[in-house]
């Protein structure tokens, strides 16, 4: 009778470690290592071609008490993220309820509305977005059978935010997939009893449909915002890579990305990285902190 040996504990220990070694070397590598070198950077003042000179918070004082450009592209960013982030959550959910009614070829149909996230906004997407939003673009003429007259979308500072916020919205497919996952994670049953006692649709959406989501809400929001902050192609594509016009188009990003690689000023580029990262960290948690107040689970507690 052939018994089963276990292998010794030291032996799974160096089977875990050799699993976990390839993650190991690439986040010491490629993300733990250039953040302390960025944070290092932001310590000093460095044009890429001398050393870097150690000057402490010099980098952070003159962005905070002396830097004009930071303070509209961050308040440009802040516009951009509190527009661009409820309508794409919302548009998603709209679709992923339309596309919950168990219509046919809901396959091909989740895969058309996906196509605009594989896309993202590259930086091809980005200049067709600028020929749609041109004077004489196709959303003017689209305009234009209604007779109404539409505005110089790119070239006036007033109206440039609005294409880039569109194109944002455009990529509502991974939110929206992720919304139908969860929309089919709803027990039947739930619906069933809310009819019987007389539901309707709206009242199904707000007493079952939305609170069953808040899990997957949660973390849309989360990605959304995170990647709203960091928006850089299509400011960059449509502003002509400058911010113009008359920084219309100077979200922070490209603003860092000026700094760092534009005018080689890789120490202050360096310290608006870090104060972007604060940024984020800060809503992140002021998310995760209420999250507590409307994130219900399955077993009917509100989220910890």
């Amino acid at each position: 009778m052939r018994t089963s040996r276990r292998l010794p504990i030291h032996s799974h220990n160096r089977m875990a470690y050799a699993f976990l070694l390839p993650w190991l070397i690439g986040f010491f590598c490629l993300t733990l290592g250039p953040m302390l070198g960025s944070l290092y950077l932001s310590l000093t003042k460095y044009n890429l071609l001398r050393p870097p000179e150690w000057i402490g918070f010099a980098n952070f004082k003159q962005i905070f008490t002396n830097d004009a450009t930071f303070t509209h592209s961050l308040q440009l960013t802040f516009v951009y993220v509190l527009l661009s982030v409820p309508l794409r959550i919302i548009f998603a959910l709209l679709v992923a309820l339309a596309l919950n009614k168990g219509i046919r070829g809901l396959g091909i149909y989740r895969t058309v509305y996906y196509i605009p996230s594989l896309l993202g906004g590259s930086v091809a997407i980005s200049i067709v977005w600028r020929q749609i939003f041109d004077s004489e673009g196709v959303m003017n003429a689209f305009l234009g059978w209604f007779g109404l007259e539409g505005p110089a979308w790119i070239a006036n500072p007033d109206y440039l935010i609005y294409p880039i916020v569109t194109l944002s919205v455009w990529q509502f497919g991974s939110a929206m997939v992720i919304f139908l996952a969860g929309l089919k994670q709803v027990p039947a049953d739930l619906y069933e009893a809310s009819q019987v006692d007389g539901a309707g649709k709206i009242r199904q959406f707000f007493s079952i449909s939305l609170p069953m989501l808040t899990p997957v809400l949660f973390f849309n929001l989360i990605m959304s915002i995170i990647n709203s902050f960091q928006a850089f192609t299509p400011a960059y594509v449509i502003g002509d890579g400058h911010g113009g016009p008359l920084d219309a188009s100077m979200f922070y990003t490209l603003y860092l990305y000026l700094k760092g690689f534009s005018y080689f000023d890789m120490g202050y580029a360096s310290a608006l990285a870090w104060i972007m990262l604060l940024i984020i960290a800060v809503f992140t948690g002021i998310i995760f902190a209420t999250s507590r107040f409307w994130v219900f689970y399955g077993d009917g507690k509100e989220g910890r």
